[in-house]
């Protein structure tokens, strides 16, 4: 028990106890000038629907991601599958040339690579009818389809070394274009799919074709923009049933108010620093706030929980309570911060980005959430003192632990 006592923790927890008792409005002005900063910082956060932005950039398989991406022109494959409705409606001529409109729009998009289809097959066929002239590489007219159409349909039988079968189905009815995606940010993902969807339905009418856009770059932008969508929720509703615990147990409402307080300037000071120091919203970071928000607001319990306890022992009076709080709770509540500090902080140890950047942001916000506990709450507590502490809901709690334990020790010792 000897590091309880230990000088760093003597004049940290001396510190603490001045400014509260001398200083309550730098603390106020400190916070809200931090509140303000933290809020500019908030907007200039960006999204990231990256797939390779988190892997380790100096091992070899990120620069073979890389040499793939720049001679194939994308690595994240885009699936469109087209469903005729009836058999071997993809070699129909007309169906083609719709095919061969949208693999137009596909090959104008900077960040998409060449598509392949059943209709590079058509073209090859009869390129190589005219004897390879590069200049006959086109979908054969109305006179030449029928003697054209007839190579490229023996080319997708389905057949076990034929490649083409990955991209007709064996009775000619669902067709297939495949393209690459580059790497690159979420909001740019859902203007190429609004580009390519605006030309799906302006090419292929629903009542006769039904089209499906999927693949690993649709899936995960889907991914990404849910959990960005969701993030406000979650955190609302983390707010929520901690707010109802409060309420549970302190039976106040204004308890409620002046503890979440301490808790959401962190939450606000993290996102600052994101935006400021250029980390985006990402899946790995996106759990930052509910998971802080959670482990901050046990102090606040621990803190609020002792005080309720010191009013009873110093007959109510509120600014001994205060500090009899801070001497008792302050050095746990500073050792329990240490502990998840450190334990968090192991995490950017990682040589994945996502998991340093979750370590990093936590702890840093777990050492904002103990100064404000430490500091803003017992502020906020003694400029509230009065009408805190005439509450007698909050005096007398739900569930009174510590009463329960006497009993308990009463009957044993009997």
């Amino acid at each position: 028990m000897e590091h309880l006592s230990r000088n760093y923790t003597r004049i940290f927890m001396a510190w603490i106890e001045k400014m509260v008792t001398y200083n309550r409005r730098y603390v106020y002005a400190v916070a809200i000038f931090l509140f303000l900063i933290s809020a500019i910082g908030a907007f200039k956060i960006k999204t990231s629907g990256s797939l390779i932005e988190d892997m380790p950039k100096n091992t070899g398989f990120f620069q073979d991601i890389l040499f793939f991406e720049k001679e194939f022109e994308g690595i994240m494959p885009l699936e469109i599958t087209i469903d005729t409705k009836r058999k071997k409606g993809v070699m129909k001529l007309s169906t083609l040339k719709k095919m061969d409109e949208l693999q137009k729009t596909i090959e104008e998009i900077p960040e998409l690579s060449k598509p392949i289809s059943i209709l590079n097959l058509v073209k090859y066929s009869k390129q190589a009818y005219y004897n390879g002239n590069p200049e006959y590489y086109d979908l054969p007219t109305s006179q030449e389809q029928s003697f054209i159409l007839s190579y490229a349909k023996n080319a997708t039988k389905d057949t076990e070394n034929n490649i083409m079968k990955s991209y007709v189905d064996s009775t000619g009815q669902v067709a297939r274009i495949t393209t690459f995606m580059r790497d690159i940010a979420t909001g740019n993902m859902k203007k190429i799919e609004t580009k390519l969807w605006t030309k799906i339905n302006e090419v292929f009418p629903s009542d006769r074709y039904k089209v499906v856009m999927t693949g690993k770059a649709l899936v995960f932008e889907k991914g990404t923009k849910y959990l960005l969508d969701n993030l406000v929720t979650s955190l609302l509703f983390a707010i929520l049933l901690i707010s109802l615990l409060m309420v549970f147990m302190f039976r106040s409402f204004k308890m409620v108010v002046v503890s979440l307080i301490p808790n959401l300037l962190p939450l606000m000071i993290t996102a600052g620093l994101m935006g400021y120091f250029g980390i985006p919203l990402k899946p790995s970071t996106i759990l930052v706030f509910s998971i802080a928000f959670g482990l901050s607001v046990d102090d606040t319990i621990h803190f609020l929980a002792q005080y309720r306890q010191e009013l009873t022992n110093n007959d109510w009076k509120i600014k001994k309570s205060v500090f009899a709080t801070i001497k008792e709770s302050g050095v746990s509540m500073f050792y329990t911060s240490v502990v998840l500090f450190a334990g968090f902080s192991v995490f950017m140890l990682s040589d994945f980005g996502g998991t340093v950047a979750l370590g990093g942001l936590v702890a840093v916000t777990l050492i904002f959430g103990m100064l404000s506990n430490l500091m803003l709450l017992p502020c906020l507590v003694l400029t509230l003192n009065k009408s805190l502490a005439n509450e007698q809901e909050f005096i007398e709690p739900k569930i009174d632990v510590l009463s329960n334990l006497d009993e308990e020790n009463d009957n044993s010792a009997k």
